[in-house]
């Protein structure tokens, strides 16, 4: 299964009884499914159709689908309703006594006004029936597309954690160096200090003071280890490939993750004694970003 992004566009035509209808998909990325259909007044009929078929087949994304039926020499031809014509061009009327410099509507607007054009020769089912195979047909190039982009994605995300492991293995390839130089500095700091503080009334030794110095050295060596950090940010990195590789709607998971090994990063960086540590924090933390930049775009 392939992971889709929430970005994507296709556009679809087909025949219908009333001519050629037309159905364009756009879409960007948003928390939930936000749908907006933009038809003309001959598709409003297949508004509930249409919703009802997206809903069925995308799951997330500020989606706009806009239809509309262009006439053709085979439309079965559509009469007039005298009726609400009448009425309109009496409310028409009547606007104009109480505003006399109001515009008067054309023919093209009179004729464009729902109910005045009616076609009671039309098969309803037929129509819908085409419609909804012009959809499907715009809605398999649409997820197409959200494949084509969120496959492109993937891959960047995937790219993303192998800089990441690069990063941590190499924290973790010299973390034993790194606490032997603050152990070293730190004890060497102890023993200056404790040493100039020792009175000839003092009751420690110089070997008490010694293990006193060992205990906390350590103890900050300990607090300044990563290991478990290090651990958990190869589980997450394993996580993210886990959840790519089994595809379909991934983008909350992978979010959660990410603010998991953001956590990770800071805490890292919380514990760093060396540059070398703060560098790593900041290099993972910026990965990490590009990735969570990168996930808002998946379904």
């Amino acid at each position: 299964m392939t992971v889709a992004s929430m970005t994507g566009y296709a556009v679809a035509s087909g025949p219908t009884p009333l001519g050629t209808v037309t159905l364009e998909c756009r879409s960007v990325n948003s928390r939930f499914l936000d749908l907006t259909l933009r038809l003309n007044e001959d598709l409003r009929f297949a508004d509930p159709l249409i919703r009802e078929t997206i809903q069925k087949r995308i799951a997330r994304g500020k989606v706009e689908i806009r239809g509309y039926i262009t006439p053709d020499e085979n439309a079965v031809p559509a009469r007039i309703n005298a009726s609400v014509l009448n009425r309109i061009v009496e409310l028409q009327q009547t606007v104009l006594d109480a505003v006399p410099n109001a515009r008067e509507l054309s023919v093209s607007d009179l004729l464009s006004m729902p109910g005045v054009m009616v076609n009671d020769r039309i098969d309803q089912d037929a129509v819908s029936s085409a419609v909804l195979a012009v959809l499907n047909n715009a809605l398999d190039a649409f997820t197409a597309s959200r494949a084509r982009e969120g496959e492109a994605l993937a891959s960047v995300l995937l790219n993303n954690c192998q800089q990441i492991e690069e990063v941590v293995t190499e924290v973790k390839g010299r973390m034993p160096e790194i606490l032997a130089h603050i152990e070293g500095k730190l004890k060497e700091r102890l023993e200056n200090a404790l040493c100039t503080a020792l009175t000839e009334t003092s009751t420690l030794t110089r070997e008490e003071v010694s293990d006193r110095i060992r205990q906390e050295v350590t103890l900050y060596a300990m607090r300044m280890d990563v290991e478990e950090e290090i651990n958990r940010l190869y589980t997450h990195v394993t996580e993210v490939r886990r959840i790519l590789n089994k595809g379909g709607a991934v983008g909350r998971r992978l979010d959660f993750v990410v603010q998991e090994m953001n956590r990770e990063a800071n805490t890292l960086g919380s514990k760093a004694a060396a540059i070398e540590m703060t560098n790593a924090s900041l290099a993972l933390k910026v990965v990490i970003e590009q990735m969570r930049e990168q996930i808002q775009n998946l379904e």
